[in-house]
């Protein structure tokens, strides 16, 4: 553990402007003057507002841009990886092959895909808090949940607008954020996966990298027509060179900087350890169904991939609070954080017992985790999915909206509706191993003389459970999802469909296991979080970045390479270097369009580099400009170092990794043909490969 991010567990504490280049910054509340004292310029807020329109959220847990006037999408591969699996065939393999529509009309909808664009945020942070005022921790989140499906109805939330208040400052501020919502989404191109991929899991979260991890996908209108963008990001004019200023647009889906010391105790001692192990446990699941055969290994890469990548995040989170130096830095931050408030009479009483509250309600986490995370949270199988959305749609819709589970709210139904009707692939012997699994795993947890798990099982195996649901559901049909979800409870009841006979064995279970948590963990935690923001603005002013809650927000800092103790590395990967990387057995083989383009190619064109912007998980997809705000990578990836950056930053080691512009038009134009798309992204006077 470094010194530098020793120093950024005091600082998040302590809530003080950030130093050198960390933060994740609201748009509207961007640090223009810290960055003028260093940079020497910033950003205007007419800058700030273009790349925000620019900029976009896949609704699944990614980042993207728009790159063209008539609707075309910059993001990751691994981001649309689920839509090009669905769209493949056992004889037409997207996924390993790779997919470029030749024409505008060859391209194809992604199942269920669904991409918002910020285009207004409001403060209302006065009328959520006045609604809790007073309230107790049980019905704390009961009553405030209520107050925001109210904000996000009034908002105007519909098929086209996406509306929902969030959380920042973990409760200090909120505000509504108004979303323009697309959901005809089409793939353009999207490469092998083996290049998108390349080096696999050993190099995941490392650098150097040799990966074009990128791909495109367009919106449409309702006319079934591109839609037409005011706003876009151009291609960069000149390339970038190492120690130039990159600014990152994205979002990054959570961080925990503003935790207490009991909050932290439990991620290091109960959710890290319980979510290595699960995940542990399912990787080796899936490893052994992929060697069954080619098919399987074809439908169930995608879940491998998402296993994988959490295993190694979950680690590098998990080893930053195990570091012994690290954790006595939060502890003496907080210490000398409540000190500051106990010298002040008036703070003492507001905000003295906050710290004490968090650490009662944390050992009242501890004691419900096991049966909340196995009944209500955790699911592994997508017919299972299924059947209890749908379940719970015909009690939860009739219901006013406030009184809804959140998830049935007003302003989430076009996206659920969208996610339960989506026309896409199941495979019956994938989907009969997952719900066997989860179902093991239900009864482990839980244990053989627990009564919900009795009322599951009754003499069946999980095994035989499984087969005999995934064989007779009418599920996989996604005109029947449908027909039920149109058709209410009755139409639901009715069915009498042995998924949903499953899901209804023990949804009551789940419903009442959920009710507990949400009124003596998850409403206390967010009353007392507000308290604690209050008494952080109280000392320190509002001048912080909040904690990240996959929600936009911009980084800024500079092209820069890093040592460590096990090399001194440049910022820059080239071409050149994947050929050399090349071994020919996975995970270090290029496929065979770029052995065979390998002399067309300018090998030294730049195809990685890395910066010291402060990114975390949900910032891939994100376009990274220079201060022009025109493109000159897309994120995809941090370094080993970065995966800290849940708890702290640390300038030294941290970096986010991106594709270089320059390698994403090289590959379309001279490996895949795809003219078309160069001409649509580079414009007369764009930046080049080979351009000094």
């Amino acid at each position: 553990m470094s010194r530098s991010l020793k120093l950024a567990a005091v600082l998040s504490v302590l809530a003080l402007p950030a130093f050198a280049d960390e933060g994740m910054w609201l748009l509207n509340s961007f640090p223009a003057e810290a960055m003028k004292k260093k940079y020497g310029s910033a950003p205007t807020q007419d800058w700030l507002d273009h790349v925000r329109l620019s900029a976009v959220r896949l609704a699944g847990g990614c980042s993207a841009s728009i790159v063209s006037e008539t609707g075309l999408v910059m993001t990751n591969h691994h981001c649309v990886h689920s839509c090009v699996q669905d769209l493949s065939t056992p004889k037409q393999d997207f996924v390993k092959n790779g997919w470029f529509a030749k024409t505008q009309k060859d391209e194809k909808a992604c199942p269920g895909m669904e991409i918002n664009q910020l285009v207004e945020m409001t403060d209302v942070t006065k009328q959520v808090q006045e609604a809790t005022k007073g309230v107790d921790d049980a019905k704390f989140n009961e009553v405030q949940k209520a107050k925001l499906a109210e904000l996000e109805k009034a908002c105007g939330t519909s098929d086209e607008l996406r509306c929902e208040v969030i959380s920042l400052y973990r409760g200090g501020r909120f505000e509504l954020y108004k979303y323009r919502r697309f959901q005809d989404v089409r793939l353009v191109f999207a490469p092998e996966v083996a290049i998108a991929f390349f080096g696999g899991d050993p190099d995941n979260f490392n650098f150097p990298r040799y990966d074009l991890d990128s791909a495109f996908v367009r919106v449409y209108g309702k006319d079934g027509a591109p839609m037409k963008m005011d706003h876009y990001l151009k291609w960069s004019s000149e390339l970038p060179k190492e120690d130039d200023l990159a600014f990152v647009v994205g979002n990054p889906g959570g961080t925990s900087r503003l935790l207490t010391v009991s909050q932290l105790e439990f991620d290091r001692d109960v959710k890290w350890p319980a979510g290595l192990t699960r995940l542990s446990e399912l990787r080796g699941m899936l490893h052994e169904y992929a060697h069954r055969g080619a098919e399987q290994q074809r439908h169930s890469e995608d879940t491998l991939f998402y296993v994988e990548n959490a295993i190694k995040a979950y680690k590098g989170r998990h080893q930053a609070l195990a570091d012994k130096a690290f954790f006595e830095g939060r502890v003496a931050a907080e210490k000398a954080f409540r000190a500051k408030i106990d010298a002040n009479p008036e703070l003492k009483k507001q905000y003295g017992g906050v710290w004490d509250s968090i650490s009662a309600t944390e050992e009242k986490a501890r004691l419900l985790r096991k049966s909340y995370a196995t009944l209500e949270t955790t699911n592994s199988s997508e017919l299972l999915g299924f059947a209890r959305t749908l379940l719970r749609s015909g009690d939860e819709l009739p219901k006013p909206n406030g009184e809804r589970l959140k998830e049935f709210s007003d302003a989430r139904l076009p996206q659920l509706k969208q996610s339960i009707t989506k026309k896409a692939p199941i495979y019956d012997e994938f989907e009969t191993m997952m719900l066997g699994w989860q179902l093991t795993k239900l009864r482990e947890e839980l244990g053989a003389d627990n009564a919900v798990v009795k009322k599951i099982f009754g003499k069946q195996s999980p095994e035989a459970l499984a087969a005999a649901a995934v064989k007779g559901t009418k599920l996989k049909d996604e005109k029947v999802r449908a027909a039920l979800f149109e058709g209410g409870k009755a139409k639901i009841d009715a069915a009498k469909d042995p998924m949903i006979e499953l899901a209804r064995l023990y949804d009551a279970d789940a419903r009442a296991v959920r009710k507990q948590w949400e009124a003596e963990v998850e409403g206390p935690l967010k009353k007392q979080g507000e308290l604690l923001a209050k008494a952080n603005f109280a000392l320190n002013g509002t001048s912080s970045y909040p904690d990240a809650t996959f929600t936009q927000r911009i980084s800024y800092g500079t092209i820069k390479g890093f040592k460590d103790d096990t090399g001194d590395y440049r910022p820059f990967t080239t071409l050149a270097g994947a050929f050399e990387r090349h071994t020919g057995a996975d995970p270090f083989a290029l496929p065979k369009t770029w052995l065979d383009a390998k002399s067309k190619l300018l090998l030294e064109t730049p195809f990685n580099l890395c910066t010291t912007n402060d990114i975390i998980g949900g910032n891939s997809g994100s376009p990274m400009v220079n201060a022009k705000g025109e493109v000159i990578g897309l994120v995809f990836d941090g370094n080993i170092h970065s995966l800290g950056g849940e708890y702290g930053f640390d300038e030294k080691l941290n970096r986010a990794v991106a594709v270089h512009s320059a390698a994403i038009t090289e590959a379309l134009e001279k490996i895949y043909g795809a003219k078309r798309l160069v001409d649509e992204l580079r414009p007369a006077g764009a930046a080049k490969a080979g351009d000094k």
